[in-house]
């Protein structure tokens, strides 16, 4: 019975001229590089494959995304009719016994430079009070009031807190600092979004998964309900 000999042979070079090498080194040169050449040739006739998927699928979402609003947009104006009330919130939420979804946007909290100088304005205040038991807890609230976050900003939300200790303080430098604070914050509205989800027999929700942050409505197509809110109240 033949048996297969697995260790591989050595190949005696010394058996190949000069020419024989080169020519050898050439072929698997070009070898690599037709193959290198198929690769991209194959990257560049995929690409337009995949992007006309994708852009046919933004397209369909764009759409899904406007519809949604437009269909919810008559349901908040007749909200407010029938409660007589204007809501300030960014998000409705809407549900049955089977289904929730959610619609409305998110803001990104922003900061202009001078935020730093009210900062260090109301820390100046704070540093210069005795540790007294009657300021101890105060100082503690602020200084827990002026610490950033992750990104290095401080959290909108705070600045109110700040706000109704100027009267506990009473302080002029204090408030100015806390004024300062308060006219730096520049909130940005970002995307609209949509979530939404089945809800089971015991209640428990299974979100649906979407992506719709990033894409727009159609153009010519603006959801306006809540800057129009906005602005009643405003007027008010």
């Amino acid at each position: 019975m033949n048996t297969l000999n697995s260790q591989a042979k050595t190949i005696d070079l010394s058996q190949f001229s000069s020419q024989q090498l080169k020519e050898a080194l050439i072929r698997i040169e070009n070898k690599k590089n037709e193959e290198r050449e198929t690769y991209k040739k194959l990257v560049a006739e995929t690409i337009p494959k995949a992007l006309l998927k994708l852009q046919k699928t933004s397209e369909m979402i764009s759409n899904v995304k406007t519809e949604t609003f437009q269909l919810f947009e008559t349901i908040l104006d007749l909200k407010n009719q029938v409660y007589g009330f204007k809501e300030k919130q960014m998000s409705h939420t809407f549900s049955n016994e089977k289904e929730e979804i959610t619609i409305g946007y998110r803001i990104n909290e922003g900061w202009d430079d001078t935020v730093t100088i009210g900062i260090e304005k109301v820390q100046n205040y704070i540093s210069s009070l005795s540790t007294s038991k009657e300021t101890a807890s105060l100082v503690k609230i602020v200084f827990n009031l002026l610490k950033k976050d992750a990104k290095g900003n401080l959290k909108g939300s705070r600045v109110l807190e700040l706000q109704k200790l100027t009267k506990e303080f009473n302080n002029e430098e204090f408030t100015d600092g806390v004024e300062i604070i308060a006219s730096s914050f520049k909130p940005v509205r970002s995307s609209w979004f949509i979530e939404a989800s089945l809800i089971n027999e015991n209640g428990t929700r299974t979100n649906i998964p979407l992506s719709m942050s990033s894409v727009d409505f159609l153009h010519g197509y603006a959801f306006n309900f809540f800057s129009q809110q906005n602005q009643h109240t405003n007027a008010a």
